[in-house]
């Protein structure tokens, strides 16, 4: 490290082998991962927040959800954050324009330099067009476009128990995605919590935005031919693996 680093240096001499093992394959492998730029689409409690970061390790990119990028812009009060912030004070939707200015920011970000994940955005075809206006200003294009589909039964008992990790945005479910020790954060130990809008009402409410507002999202990828459609109603694992065969058959070709 450099100079003045030394309250951080971690001493690694403790941990077990097989995990610098595992973590040293995972470098290697990410340096010479091929660049993916991928779109999670699905409706609330289609388990995009399970998946998102599942695929951001996988694929070595990072996982940009929308919420929590307005919630960081507005914390570390950026001029943008400012704008955020007095749009969500006042209860009204973000502007897209200001949306995609966040994503760009983020988006140049070190960690983000070999694509992205993007959960929760583009909601709107407008959206989405200005998602791929913004890429082709730097020659980039989005590689796929994944569709959770589930039904609206399964979605209702999936939200109603959700827990969410406050500071990471991960969430569990005690029957579906159970935490290692019930109402703990694998991670952190933090305690783990319900979200206020994922009451049976409210959720009701999102799930008709979503399907007025993102589900013709879908249809703008199918024509572009980026569009691939993944069966949310089963275990996680499963979703993840047909997510990954989506992800290398479009990236591919």
């Amino acid at each position: 490290g450099t100079m003045g680093d030394c309250d951080r240096l971690v001493d690694i001499s403790s941990i077990p082998t097989s995990t610098l093992v595992t973590e040293l394959q995972r470098r290697l492998k990410c340096a010479r991962a091929p660049e993916k730029r991928v779109v999670l689409i699905g409706p609330p409690g289609a388990g995009k927040g399970t998946q998102a970061p599942k695929i951001a390790k996988e694929y070595c990119i990072c996982r940009l959800a929308t919420g929590d990028m307005l919630r960081a812009a507005v914390a570390s009060s950026t001029p943008l954050g400012l704008k955020a912030k007095k749009a969500m004070d006042a209860g009204a939707l973000v502007e897209d324009d200001l949306v995609i200015d966040i994503l760009k920011e983020n988006i140049r970000q070190p960690r983000c330099s070999r694509g992205f994940v993007l959960d929760g955005f583009p909601r709107t075809i407008t959206q989405a067009r200005k998602l791929d206006e913004m890429l082709a200003q730097s020659n980039k294009k989005l590689d796929a476009a994944i569709e959770l589909k589930i039904g609206e039964k399964s979605i209702v008992e999936r939200i109603s128990g959700r827990l969410i990790h406050r500071r990471s945005g991960r969430t569990y479910h005690p029957k579906f995605n159970p935490p290692r020790k019930p109402g703990i954060d694998d991670i952190t130990g933090d305690r783990l919590i319900h979200r206020s809008d994922d009451n049976p009402a409210l959720f009701r409410k999102r799930h008709e935005t979503y399907q007025t507002l993102t589900a013709p999202v879908t249809g703008y990828y199918k024509n572009q031919r980026k569009l691939g459609i993944v069966n949310g109603d089963q275990p996680v694992r499963s979703v993840f693996s047909d997510i990954c065969k989506v992800i290398n058959g479009f990236t591919s070709k």
